[in-house]
């Protein structure tokens, strides 16, 4: 567990110095004067698109990575491993078949977004460069995150790409570029760029050969690989659609189209800041349970379940408490445009959503590298099958607060339905007194901080409220022991710092 423990403190580390970027990136997307929601829901829509075009193209391939990694670890010599030129091949080839699909039905997305989301129309041709770049890095970032390097795929994701969006950023902003459309056009190469980055250090690396002989493990496993690859793909490609799908029916449907996008985006931003943990500790914990899984160590996926769920839990509703107390003054500080305070209602169903599932640990992670394929398309129709009704019903009825709840519902029991199929069949589940323990914490220092706080406004009041509220709740967690990992990343901290007094 220490090495999951440290690659997820660095990975978290990068990931939240990464997050400080994205909000000032966010923040220059949304301040008076300079993007237009419009425009700053283009750019949502983007990430959206692309994330489809990645679950369409890669046919399973990034699961097959997760389940059959150290298979070819322990029985190939690294430069007879044909995975990495395997799944790159296909995704390359599935990537086409998106193109192709595209290019097809391009009248079709006319049709839907040319009254609302006529920029998007505009633009549908740069889509497919942002959603190669995506796809590519993506299936790279998977292979690299077996090799353990988790810390370097945060970077490239959470950092260099921000990086380089703050620089269109303000290259734009002080007319260098000339022009949104110039802007756009740069910004659709960003995960081109770093998926040749990570290609390029793995290959100098020598972490991947390419190879066009297949292997006797692919050969003896090739009807397990189909089946894994056709079922996980299946149901991620449900998952993957729920998950994305408000943004693109509210782009569809709202009034405003790409503004009211721009609303939901914000919000969305906001609850990727409580995911940061669950980011690194995905990407440290995959290769242990792929491993446990082929040696039947159910003890550790145990532990690796209940560790996850309490240290996400711990941090996500922290973050969520400390956004929310501070949501209408950072506002008014920062002097965001009027119309985004839409996104308060949004925030709050979407990071109560995010608490639930992030509370529930690893879940997905630990059916997806098990040999539960069926069950993981299962729950993966289940899910789509009530979020998508649910979310154009409650888009047409609620606006854009109506995604949000309908997010909440249906991964709620989504989550649920895996929580239970993991209790029944390996008696797994990630709970103890801690968890509510853990709440309780959360809550009371929440109160205390409103009850201290709530009469004063502005920043320097934003600094006082959140130095109390992390001063008392890192204190609780700390002195409670209300996670395992405390203590050992507690004395690490002090001894880097010179503290003495452990015995």
């Amino acid at each position: 567990m220490s090495t999951i423990r440290r690659q997820s403190i660095l990975s978290s580390g990068i990931i939240y110095v990464g997050f400080a970027l994205g909000a000032l990136n966010t923040y220059l997307f949304t301040r008076n004067g300079g993007f237009t929601p419009t425009q700053y829901g283009l750019i949502s829509i983007f990430g959206s698109i692309a994330y489809v075009m990645f679950t369409c193209a890669n046919l399973g391939m990034q699961s097959y990575i997760f389940k059959f990694f150290p298979y070819y670890v322990d029985n190939l010599p690294r430069k007879k491993n044909d995975m990495i030129s395997l799944s790159l091949l296909i995704t390359t080839a599935g990537f086409i078949l998106v193109v192709v699909g595209g290019l097809a039905f391009k009248n079709l997305v006319i049709r839907k977004y040319g009254a609302h989301a006529p920029e998007l129309v505009q633009y549908y041709y740069w889509i497919f460069p942002f959603g190669f770049g995506f796809t590519i890095y993506t299936l790279l970032e998977s292979y690299a995150w077996q090799l353990h390097k988790s810390v370097l795929t945060s970077y490239l994701r959470e950092f260099q790409f921000r990086a380089f969006t703050t620089l269109l950023i303000l290259l734009f902003l002080s007319r260098f570029l000339g022009s949104f459309d110039t802007f756009i056009k740069f910004y659709s190469f960003g995960y081109v760029i770093i998926a040749l980055t990570l290609l390029a250090h793995l290959v100098t690396k020598k972490e991947i050969h390419f190879t066009l002989s297949i292997s006797r493990v692919t050969r003896k496993f090739r009807k397990k690989i189909l089946t894994l690859a056709s079922l996980i793909w299946s149901g991620s490609l449900l998952h993957n659609l729920a998950a994305v799908y408000a943004n693109i029916v509210i782009a569809a449907v709202m009034p405003k189209g790409l503004a009211d996008a721009a609303i939901f985006t914000l919000a969305q931003y906001m609850t990727s800041i409580m995911q940061a943990p669950q980011r690194s500790i995905i990407a440290a914990s995959l290769a242990s349970l792929s491993k446990a899984w082929k040696d039947k160590d159910i003890a550790k996926i145990n532990m690796v379940y209940h560790r996850s769920s309490i240290n996400q839990l711990i941090f996500s509703t922290a973050i969520f408490l400390l956004i929310w107390m501070n949501f209408d003054d950072g506002f008014s500080v920062f002097h965001l445009q009027a119309n985004y305070l839409d996104a308060k209602q949004v925030f709050l169903f979407l990071g109560i959503n995010c608490i639930v599932d992030m509370g529930t640990g690893l879940n997905a992670q630990i059916i997806g590298t098990s040999t539960f394929w069926r069950f993981d398309f299962a729950t993966g129709l289940i899910l789509l099958s009530i979020s998508l009704p649910l979310t154009y019903v409650l888009t047409k009825s609620m606006g854009i607060t109506g995604p949000a709840i309908a997010n909440l519902i249906s991964f709620s029991t989504y989550n649920l339905i895996r929580f239970l199929f993991l209790f029944k069949r390996f008696g797994l589940q990630p709970f103890d007194k801690k968890t509510m323990l853990t709440l309780l914490v959360a809550a009371g220092t929440y109160i205390i901080c409103i009850l201290l706080f709530s009469t004063g406004h502005g920043l320097i009041w934003i600094i006082l409220r959140s130095f109390v509220f992390i001063a008392i709740y890192l204190t609780a967690t700390v002195g409670l022991q209300l996670s395992p990992d405390i203590l050992p990343v507690w004395k690490t901290f002090k001894k880097r710092i010179g503290l003495k007094g452990e015995h």
